[in-house]
Order: C-alpha cells, then sequence, then structure tokens
C-alpha cells in the first residue's frame, strides 16, 4: 500500500501576530516580523491618506443612515488597516471579492463614493463597475464570495495567466460551509488566492468564544494543507507586508494562504444593532488605544516623516470626501423600476416578459408619480446608546 504524502509539510501559525508598529506607534521586535518587509515611509504615507478618507467616509455615511438616506449601512470603522492595507497589495489585474462590511477596500480599489453606496440606499445591488475595478459585488451572504474567489482563482491558473484573487471573510463566516468548500477546493487545486478574515472579535453579536473552539482562526489553514498567518489587523504596515507576501506566493504557484487579521468593529454591527447589549464600554475603550490611525501617525511623526501642516492636509482632503458623500446623497436618485428585469436571462423569457408588462401598465397607471418617490425613506433616529458602543 502506497501513501501519498502532503505537497509540503504545514506547520501552525505563530500565536504572536505579525506586527511592524505596535499600538503606541513604536517599531516592535524584529522577532514579530521576521521573514517580511516593512514599507517605505512613502507607502505609509500614501497608506495614511487612504485611511483617513476611509475613516471619514464610514463616519460620514454611518452619519447619514442614521438621518434615513441610506437603508442600512455595516461600518468598518476601527477595521482600516485591514481593509487599506489587503486591498492596496492587490496588482491591477487582481480581484478582490468582498463582503457587505468591505466599501472601505472598494473606496481603496478606486470606486466612486456614490456608486458604493447604490445598493444601500436601493439604486442597484452593486452601482459600481465590476470589470473595470475588479471587484465583485458586495455579497451580503456569508461566505459565498469565497466560492467565487476560489472559481475565478482556478479559471485564472487555467488560463496561465498571473491573476490572483483576494476575498474577505468574516470571523462568523469562517463557520459557514461554504468557507469549508473554499479553503478545501483552493488547498486541493493549488488556486491563487489569498483568504484575508477580519476577526473583528463578533458575527453580529456573538463573540468569537462561541463561536469557535480553536486557538485562533488561522490554525484553520493548517488542516487544509495551507498556510495560516495571524497578523495585527490594526498594523498596516504588517497587514500590507503579509497579505503581499501571500500574493507573491501565490503568482509562484503555490497556492493559497490563509491570513487572520486581529481587530475590532468600534461602531455597531449596522444601524439596527445595539451593541451595548452584548459587550462593554471597557471592552471598546481597549480597542481604541490600538486604534490603527492614531498607531500608523504616530509612528510617522516620530520618524519625522509626518507632521501638523500634512496631517492637516490629508484630513481636509477627507473633508471635500465627505463633502461630496453628502452632496451625492441629497440628490434623489432617478429610477426605472422595470430595470429589475434586465441581466435575468441571456434571452428573455416569455414569462419575464409578461411580468415586465404588468409592472408597465401598473405603473402607467399610477402616473409619473410613482417614479418620483425617493429610494430611501426617512426612519427614526436610534434610540441613544451607552458610551462606547
Amino acid at each position: 500500500m502506497t501513501i501519498e504524502l502532503p505537497r509540503t509539510a504545514r506547520a501552525l501559525p505563530h500565536t504572536d501576530p505579525v506586527s511592524f508598529i505596535d499600538p503606541a506607534g513604536r517599531p516592535v521586535e524584529p522577532g514579530l516580523h521576521a521573514g517580511y518587509t516593512l514599507p517605505d515611509a512613502q507607502t505609509l504615507i500614501r497608506f495614511y491618506r487612504r485611511m483617513v478618507r476611509a475613516r471619514r467616509f464610514e463616519s460620514q455615511v454611518t452619519a447619514l443612515t442614521r438621518q434615513g438616506r441610506l437603508a442600512t449601512y455595516p461600518s468598518a470603522f476601527g477595521q482600516e488597516a485591514c481593509e487599506v492595507g489587503a486591498a492596496s497589495a492587490l496588482a491591477e489585474d487582481d480581484w478582490m471579492f468582498p463582503t457587505y462590511r468591505d466599501s472601505a477596500a472598494i473606496l481603496t480599489r478606486g470606486a466612486e463614493p456614490g456608486d458604493i453606496l447604490g445598493s444601500f440606499r436601493g439604486d442597484w445591488h452593486c452601482g459600481y463597475d465590476s470589470q473595470g475595478l475588479r471587484t465583485s459585488p458586495q455579497a451580503t451572504p456569508l461566505a459565498t464570495q469565497t466560492l467565487h474567489a476560489v472559481g475565478f482563482a482556478m479559471a485564472a491558473k487555467l488560463r496561465g495567466t498571473q491573476q490572483a484573487t483576494l476575498t474577505f471573510i468574516g470571523d462568523g463566516a469562517t463557520s459557514e460551509g461554504d468557507a469549508h468548500e473554499a479553503f478545501n477546493f483552493a488547498a486541493v487545486w493549488q488556486t491563487p488566492t489569498v483568504f484575508f478574515i477580519q476577526n473583528n472579535q463578533y458575527a453580529i453579536s456573538v463573540p468569537l468564544r462561541e463561536q469557535s473552539n480553536a486557538t485562533m482562526l488561522a490554525d484553520k489553514a493548517v488542516g487544509y494543507g495551507m498556510p495560516g498567518v495571524r497578523v495585527d489587523g490594526n498594523d498596516i504596515a504588517a497587514v500590507f507586508a503579509v497579505v503581499s507576501a501571500a500574493f507573491e506566493r501565490a503568482r509562484r504557484g503555490e497556492g493559497p494562504t490563509l491570513v487572520e487579521g486581529l481587530t475590532y468593529r468600534l461602531e455597531a454591527h449596522t444601524n439596527s444593532d445595539d451593541p451595548s447589549r452584548y459587550r462593554s464600554a471597557e471592552e471598546v475603550d481597549i480597542w481604541r488605544t490600538r486604534d490603527p490611525l492614531t498607531r500608523l501617525e504616530a509612528y510617522l511623526r516620530s520618524a519625522g516623516d509626518l507632521d501638523d501642516e500634512s496631517v492637516a492636509a490629508i484630513a481636509a482632503d477627507a473633508e471635500d470626501l465627505a463633502a461630496h458623500v453628502r452632496e451625492l446623497m441629497n440628490t434623489e436618485a432617478q429610477v426605472d423600476p422595470t430595470e429589475i428585469f434586465a441581466h435575468v436571462y441571456a434571452h428573455e423569457r416569455p414569462q419575464l416578459r409578461e411580468q415586465r408588462a404588468l409592472l408597465e401598465a401598473e405603473l402607467a397607471a399610477a402616473g409619473p408619480a410613482a417614479l418620483s418617490q425617493p429610494t430611501t425613506q426617512p426612519q427614526p433616529a436610534p434610540e441613544p446608546q451607552r458610551a462606547g458602543a
């Protein structure tokens, strides 16, 4: 009887996360980032600018949601290092497969703010150009986009291109069957895929300790026969270095990598969530001291690469972005209800034509007023929450 040995022996990930910069903005000991390269100062300044813009975008959109300008919004406030750092590691031809919480990553990829928010105000499921941005529509069902990422990566491998895929996944979504299938397929067929778990400690209100008995989520990688890496998800230098290295592996034909980024969702799950019911203000305050923006700013200031003038200029640019978002959301979208029948089938079926005709008749009977209604209805402001929520 012949027993085929694994392609490569896999070791469990190190418990200590990869890190270059500690929460106070100081360099960490080399042992915590052995084998990885610290981005240069200009790259880190660019990352800082992107994170400031993403943070301002998140806070502005959350405010607009509370005003009833959008139906709902899942904020990534506090997770900017994961989203901006990972998305910045993508090559132009690579594809990204985001979740509903990854608007900061899509903004980093180059999408227009109004296009990102189209689905959240009810205009379109995906308002941005997926092909042009090489970014799939944001996935609301948990872990389904991981299968799409693996499928695309497999196709790229068969075509012989250098394309790789990045897919974000939450800590709770790692318990989904789709995630298991994606991890297993990617490892078996050695697809050029990077799985990035944003471990923000909660699956809505369920803490990590009640989701998994694994020592850490990066441990899951070894069971599938692929490398797993744990990284400080609030240290953008480390996130970029780890994800970049994973992409290099993928392009060498060495298969997928599972990256677990340790981070925290400082805002509510969505505007309908009250996080004070399942986490304490003290816990939130602890994670505020690990903020990715203040950490990087402190590091760059201490190195003499950032000063008050440059910080003010970057903040002003972010304010311009926020003003642009407000202007976009103050304009009611012009929608055509019959668009729901577009792109359903390559060749339209008789039943779909009948349904379209019925809707057109109803719209004609209702008159022009039927098309002038706002796409989102104002909602009452949420009840005040305890400090730290």
